[in-house]
């Protein structure tokens, strides 16, 4: 039986290895891979989902880790964390601006827990944010599942593709129930068995 694979492409963010950790907790196969992957290699690896890591970069400075729009039409589910979510963002036509107030350490996130990402969730949630780019605009078809007092997108959904993108950062222990964000994505959005 082939493992049900998760990939967790790297943007050079600190906390990538533990993406994969709590990906595995949840008993689900996990690679890490860099953003320099090839879309072929991706599609011949056919994962049930994709996370894309945080990251030091501003996604819209010209020298920034990216990646091609094409790995948002693969039909794949895509989370994407922080530096994840605003690439997400700006390489679907939303908007992502320099914040005026940088968010760090945890803070309390209105969310929208009818969103299957946040499923089992109280309405406001204790989550490590770490950023100083925020989300200004959604891209098309997204709609907002999250924010906070200096963020107004610090979550996002397209249910119709599977895309969800969250500003906070759920794979470390400042992120009261973070594996269960995890969990949510690899099963309730990925169908991982």
């Amino acid at each position: 039986m082939k493992n049900e694979l998760v990939i967790v492409i790297d943007f050079g963010g600190q906390y990538n290895q533990l993406v994969a950790r709590r990906v595995r907790e949840c008993n689900v196969y996990c690679e890490i891979y860099s953003y320099k992957i090839g879309i072929d290699k991706i599609k011949e690896m056919n994962p049930k989902g994709i996370i894309l890591t945080g990251g030091p970069n501003s996604c819209y400075e010209p020298d920034s880790p990216t990646y091609s729009k094409e790995l948002f039409e693969l039909g794949i589910p895509v989370l994407g964390i922080c530096y994840g979510m605003q690439l997400m963002t700006y390489t679907l036509g939303g908007n992502v601006a320099r914040a005026d107030k940088r968010e760090y350490g945890t803070t309390d996130v209105s969310i929208d827990n009818s969103s299957p990402l946040f499923e089992g969730f109280e309405n406001t949630n204790g989550f490590l944010m770490s950023h100083t780019d925020f989300v200004e605009n959604l891209p098309e078809g997204f709609e907002n599942i999250g924010s906070t007092d200096h963020c107004p997108n610090a979550a996002m959904q397209n249910t119709k593709k599977n895309f969800y993108g969250i500003q906070f950062h759920p794979e470390v222990n400042h992120t009261n129930n973070g594996t269960e964000i995890i969990k949510n994505f690899v099963y309730n959005i990925c169908g991982c068995s």
